[in-house]
């Protein structure tokens, strides 16, 4: 049976990977096996050290959660000097995950990580406040989301993934501009804005107000977005939103998903990307199909 996907050439033992920010190899490696892993992803980092949003920065909900951690980082410099070499251990593709607060400054992110080795591919964070325009996500805007994507591409010698924002009237036209910019993969999509707030005291939850809904409660509109970015485009996808179980998988790869991130279950059970794994190739034998690459796509309309 053959579990493998092919990224802009980056060949992946299987199609599953952790989303960005919810998966330290540090933290995990003592619950399972990082090399059963179809790739590992890295946590966002900016050019200089960052602090993150004030506490609390998470919060649960009836289906899911809505964080504001802000990006807290070391900076670039440090990522390349202590953070990566670490996860070269592993026989694993390694994606790092760009942001910024300018667009200039995804340029110059992207330049120094060109200098760290063993780096498969950039995951571009669109959803970062554009400080240049007012403090709205850079990926929330056609003309940002080309900037930002063309900035890293031309600095950049490895294949661009652009994670999309779908806090935005037009998903369809926000991936168009990302390719035009130059992006080799589409990530779909990042968290949806939200906001929780206390009866008791009066007043918001979080201490940054708004934050970001993860969780089951967002998987099926995240799964529309990637039919309608399958729709009208070819480019490869990593689906990203709401996946729990291997069904969930298999959902958005049957919409033509080639991948999937999963995100906030990691923290409710730390294994769970192996579970999901194992129950594809469980369903995939059981479905009778020796190439998972024949189920992607599959959906029947």
């Amino acid at each position: 049976m053959n579990t493998s996907v092919e990224i802009s050439g980056i060949r992946l033992k299987n199609p599953v990977m952790n989303a960005s920010g919810t998966f330290s190899l540090a933290d995990y490696e003592e619950y399972i096996d990082i090399e059963r892993l179809g790739a590992v992803v890295a946590k966002s980092v900016t050019l200089n050290s960052r602090q993150g949003n004030p506490p609390p920065r998470i919060v649960e909900t009836a289906c899911g959660a809505i964080n504001s951690v802000g990006i807290q980082n070391d900076g670039a410099e440090n990522f390349i000097a202590e953070k990566l070499p670490p996860m070269r251990r592993f026989k694993v593709p390694l994606i790092a995950s760009i942001a910024g607060l300018t667009v200039e400054e995804y340029g110059l992110v992207t330049r120094i990580l060109e200098k760290g080795e063993g780096i498969s591919a950039y995951e571009v964070n669109i959803s970062c406040p554009n400080m240049e325009a007012g403090g709205k996500a850079f990926g929330m805007f056609e003309e940002d989301t080309y900037r930002v994507t063309r900035a890293v591409k031309d600095a950049s010698t490895r294949p661009v993934i652009v994670k999309l924002s779908p806090n935005v009237t037009d998903i369809v036209k926000i991936a168009k501009a990302a390719v035009d910019g130059g992006a080799d993969v589409l990530t779909i999509a990042n968290t949806y804005l939200a906001l929780a707030v206390d009866i008791d005291t009066g007043r918001p939850v979080l201490g940054n107000v708004l934050g970001g809904l993860s969780g089951p409660a967002i998987k099926p509109i995240t799964l529309r977005l990637v039919y309608e970015v399958r729709q009208v485009m070819d480019i490869p996808i990593i689906a990203s939103g709401g996946i729990a179980t291997y069904q969930d998988a298999l959902e958005y790869l049957m919409v033509g998903a080639n991948a999937v991130q999963v995100g906030l279950m990691n923290f409710n059970k730390p294994d769970i990307m192996i579970d999901i794994i194992e129950d594809i190739e469980e369903f995939l034998d059981k479905k009778g199909i020796g190439d998972i690459n024949e189920f992607i796509g599959s959906l029947k309309i």
